[in-house]
């Protein structure tokens, strides 16, 4: 896909623009990961990363980045014995991990709008 897309854009002033607008719609449909306490999901094949092909996944950054990290690092570092477990039940965990999903997902849909008006107005000022 992205070999076609940079060899379809040709090189004017605006072909890094259409390019960037056209990958950032290409990528909506795919499905957002999501936080999940383990202890509350019964089904183990959705611990499963379908791109990575791995069965079971969890992803984190830098704690200093986002809530959901500090508890994942909290919860793996725990369970390695580097800290003592933390005072939180798998209900707690899971609650926490549904806010964190419903913030994430309405960051994203803010994103897309944003991406909606610039091509509105890069549209409207080439038209």
């Amino acid at each position: 896909l992205q070999k076609s897309l940079n060899e379809t854009f040709g090189a004017d002033k605006y072909s890094e623009a259409r390019k960037e607008v056209l990958t950032n719609m290409f990528s909506r449909p795919m499905q957002m990961a999501l936080y999940f306490c383990t202890g509350v999901l019964e089904d183990e094949t959705l611990f499963r990363h379908y791109a990575l092909n791995v069965p079971f996944y969890t992803h984190f950054t830098s704690p200093i980045r986002r809530y959901a990290d500090v508890i994942v690092h909290r919860l793996l570092s725990a369970s390695l014995g580097a800290s003592s477990p933390i005072k939180m039940d798998k209900e707690a965990i899971q609650r926490q991990a549904d806010h964190c999903n419903d913030r994430k997902m309405a960051s994203k849909r803010v994103q897309e709008l944003s991406s909606d008006l610039f091509f509105s107005i890069f549209v409207r000022v080439r038209a």
